[in-house]
């Protein structure tokens, strides 16, 4: 039988943020692939996107509907864009842009059409490297959870406790009755990380570990706020943090940006934006935690 721990994350987590070298260009932290958006949701995508460049990756790509083409391009020209026509699906693009990611976020706005759960299958077949799968990407495994325990690869699910009822068959109030045991559990059965999302959120792992959050707030119960953790845990991916730690930071750092958002925006007037926005603060040690940069 699973031993389950439960551990509460504390300040000291920023002890595990990815390292800046001094000699170091953009290939140094990563590139990540958002696969996210759909017409007329194209700020999931955007969200993600731009979430995972502020927490430090080195290159971002967003694999989206056609669309959404000149929303991203002039709301993140940092970010690079690879557009797919939804009629004709061309697998050989999607396993391409699958190839050239060393981290890929998955499901952020993509909608219930078919293409979409088209795309998350072959992410999920295809792409054997660290991966986050959120929102409608988890929606596409409802029903198919052998993809789950047939994915080669280091994964980690974001699900709210709608999606989770999804996935799992439970109701809601039985979820929320118990968020820590129903993430480690999940994590056990299906072998990967569970961010279970709640007030707080709990981040299952397969060895029974279960950390509970302890930063966030009620001002982030606002649309988009889900995207921005999904780019923030992606972009740590992308820089080489242990899945692990990589969760259970990135939840932290996406609460405690809410903090500090709340502090200026208020709870009522917070929006993902906002995240995004406190994010780099979040980042900042103390300076007794402070760690050389390693050249």
């Amino acid at each position: 039988m699973q031993t389950e721990i439960y551990r509460k994350t504390g300040e000291d987590i920023l002890e595990h943020l990815p390292p800046r070298i001094i000699r170091s260009n953009k290939g140094t932290y990563g590139k990540v692939l958002c696969i996210a958006g759909s017409v007329h949701m194209a700020g999931a995508a955007y969200f993600c996107a731009w979430a995972a460049y502020r927490t430090g990756a080195g290159l971002v790509k967003v694999l989206t509907p056609q669309e959404n083409r000149m929303i991203l391009q002039s709301q993140l020209p940092e970010a690079l864009l690879e557009t797919f026509d939804t009629a004709s699906v061309n697998q050989d693009q999607i396993i391409e842009a699958l190839n050239w990611a060393d981290t890929a976020a998955v499901g952020p706005g993509l909608g219930k059409e078919p293409w979409a759960r088209e795309l998350t299958c072959l992410a999920m077949e295809h792409f054997h490297k660290p991966m986050v799968l959120d929102a409608d990407g988890l929606n596409h495994l409802s029903g198919h959870l052998e993809l789950l325990k047939r994915r080669q690869g280091e994964l980690i699910v974001t699900p709210h406790p709608g999606e989770f009822s999804r996935l799992t068959g439970k109701t809601v109030p039985q979820i929320v009755a118990d968020i820590p045991g129903n993430a480690v559990h999940f994590a056990g059965e299906y072998h990967c990380i569970c961010v279970l999302k709640d007030a707080p959120s709990a981040i299952g792992t397969p060895s029974g570990i279960c950390h509970i959050n302890t930063t966030g707030n009620n001002g982030m119960s606002t649309g988009g706020s889900g995207d921005v953790l999904t780019g923030v845990i992606t972009g740590l991916l992308a820089q080489k943090t242990p899945v692990c730690e990589a969760a259970v930071l990135g939840v932290w750092l996406h609460g405690k940006a809410g903090d500090l958002a709340a502090e200026t925006e208020g709870v009522y007037g917070m929006m993902a934006r906002h995240l995004v926005e406190y994010l780099p603060k979040a980042m900042k040690r103390e300076a007794g935690m402070e760690k050389k940069d390693r050249l």
